[in-house]
């Protein structure tokens, strides 16, 4: 696959931030503690089926002390819908649990101390931190991993790699580079029946004829 140009880069950069000048997630949520658990409930998972099961949790569990209190059956029961509740419900214990006996009950809001949570990955703490603190971080999930690969910015094989990679040929506005980057992946570069026709990024687009990524 061609690699895009260090020209390309930057006019791909230069669009995405054109046409999502003020991207924010579409998770719902009030503050830090509900977007923690948001995130976690949104791997694999849509944000919208997320955005149906987080009212009745966030009401049952209103912080972490409640949370780490909570019965497992319970929180399974609240989130069932969820892919992977059995282990999802396990960490958000885990999770409530770790921040009350350790963080005083207030979501630490440093990637590297949010990764030390249960269910809290590399991916999940830059998002909670690019939405929350607008911190300089970009996250992969399937929707940018596809989109990078597709306009030739990356051919990693992981979404660590692919991380690494944007990183250091976007280097500022990450935050905003981000979420832009999950909406076009979400609603116009989408895995099948991409909607090529009239897209701003077709002239930067590396495999229009085949997706195969």
């Amino acid at each position: 696959m061609k690699k895009a140009t260090r020209k390309e880069i930057e006019a791909i950069k230069a669009l995405f931030l054109e046409h999502y000048p003020e991207s924010v997630t579409e998770l719902n949520y009030n503050n830090l503690y509900e977007l923690l658990i948001a995130v976690m409930l949104s791997a694999q998972c849509t944000d919208k089926r997320v955005n149906i099961i987080t009212p009745a949790l966030f009401e049952a569990y209103p912080d972490p002390i409640s949370l780490a209190n909570a019965d497992l059956d319970d929180v399974k029961a609240l989130i069932n819908s969820c892919s992977f509740f059995n282990n999802k419900a396990k960490n958000l214990l885990k999770m409530a649990q770790s921040v009350v006996e350790n963080y005083d009950g207030e979501i630490p809001l440093e990637r590297d101390e949010l990764v030390k949570l249960a269910g809290v990955g590399q991916k999940t703490a830059n998002v909670v931190m690019i939405e929350y603190a607008g911190a300089n971080l970009m996250a992969v999930d399937t929707h940018v991993f596809r989109v990078a690969h597709r306009l030739g910015l990356s051919d990693a094989k992981t979404a660590v790699k692919t991380e690494e990679e944007l990183t250091k040929k976007f280097k500022t506005d990450l935050h905003l580079l981000h979420q832009a980057m999950v909406l076009f992946g979400r609603y116009r570069c989408k895995a099948v029946k991409p909607e090529c026709e009239g897209c701003f990024m077709e002239e930067h687009c590396k495999t229009k004829e085949t997706f195969k990524v």
